[in-house]
């Protein structure tokens, strides 16, 4: 069994779909279900006897370390974090409060539980850490991409505060022993991504004929990858990695945020046309957010020549299978916008289940 944190989230909920999918070993999902953590991400899960949901915080010392004695698990998969650059920058304290203080408390629980096992499954026990190249800080056009090695130089309260959830990952390998495994990802796209980012606003914002707001001239650079070989990139580092390393997992592909709107532009144009001229018409440069970083790269050498893993998806075939799925799933991105997915949590989920 492993314990997944943040599991309803977005890239947490594809990783426990595909990992089901993949494998017979039982999945618990510790979710506090805030305002991007929705159980419907999940509703392929919910029959499934393998699948556990707890609604609760991993601040909550107390019943994190019940589920551990309880259900045993043999790794954590540490998604749970508030990930939201804009948010972060209007309201701070939350991405302290779970990105450090929550990192702490579940890495407290982390090392009572590891402390206290034996053998083989002392050995075996991994916890896995899921960050950002944002730590990084911003690259000049013709710098070379972060590797493991770079410097961290968070430039805003989202990245500082993951940054500090590394720094203590990190610690509480050297300091304790805990076999801790990091990795650092590049920007995710794909299903279930709540439509405050990029690729996600533009895609439901130009089927309902709404601007497409581009920061300032859009020619921030960002590295893009495909949610489904991120999620395979964490089964690898969880299986082969070793403790107390960290890995960086990018998807090979630098493009402007202009040229992704641009993008999903051509595609909507073929999939789903507007009854009149392109959605390339609704693009709407606005001004830029402070401290706007202008382009993240990240250098996924390491995890190919260490661990042998590579992304499946070019950003042609990752792209058009979201613009698709975004298509085919009206129901929830309508839930998502109006907020019927929050009486949905209240209805079926008190505070504490499982």
């Amino acid at each position: 069994m492993i314990l997944v944190t943040g599991g309803s989230g977005f890239i947490g909920a594809n990783f426990i779909l595909d990992w089901l999918a993949r494998a017979d070993e039982a999945v618990i999902n510790l979710d506090a279900l805030t305002y991007a953590g929705n159980p419907e991400n999940l509703a392929a899960a919910a029959a499934d006897e393998r699948y556990t949901f707890v609604q609760g915080d991993i601040g909550d010392a107390e019943l994190v370390a019940g589920l551990l004695a309880r259900h045993h698990p043999r790794a954590i998969i540490h998604f749970a974090a508030e990930s939201h650059v804009d948010r972060s920058i209007h309201g701070p304290e939350a991405f302290i409060q779970t990105n450090i203080l929550g990192t702490f408390r579940l890495l407290e629980a982390a090392r009572a539980y590891w402390s206290g096992l034996d053998g083989r499954v002392r050995q075996q026990f991994r916890f896995v850490h899921v960050s950002t190249d944002e730590v990084y800080g911003s690259l000049a056009e013709d710098e070379p991409a972060f590797d493991e090695t770079h410097r961290y130089e968070p430039n805003s309260p989202y990245s500082a505060s993951k940054a500090a959830s590394d720094h203590l990952v990190r610690a509480y390998h050297h300091t304790y022993g805990l076999p801790v495994l990091t990795s650092n990802c590049s920007n995710n796209y794909g299903p279930y991504q709540f439509p405050e980012k990029l690729i996600p606003l533009m895609i439901v914002n130009a089927l309902a004929g709404k601007p497409l707001p581009v920061y300032g001239d859009g020619r921030q650079i960002r590295d893009w990858l495909y949610v489904g070989d991120h999620c395979s990139a964490i089964r690898r580092v969880l299986e082969a990695g070793v403790p107390g390393e960290t890995y960086n997992v990018g998807g090979w592909n630098e493009i402007p945020n202009i040229d992704i709107v641009r993008t999903v532009c051509v595609l909507l144009d073929e999939l789903r046309p507007l009854a009149r001229g392109s959605c390339r018409e609704l693009i709407t440069h606005v001004a830029d957010r402070p401290g706007h970083d202008r382009r993240y790269a990240i250098d996924a050498g390491r995890i190919e020549r260490e661990l042998g893993w590579r992304p499946a998806e070019t950003f042609e075939s990752g792209i058009r299978k979201t613009v698709q799925w975004y298509l085919d799933n009206p129901a929830w991105v309508r839930n998502v916008q109006t907020g019927a997915y929050r009486a949905w949590i209240d209805a079926h989920y008190p505070r504490h289940v499982g």
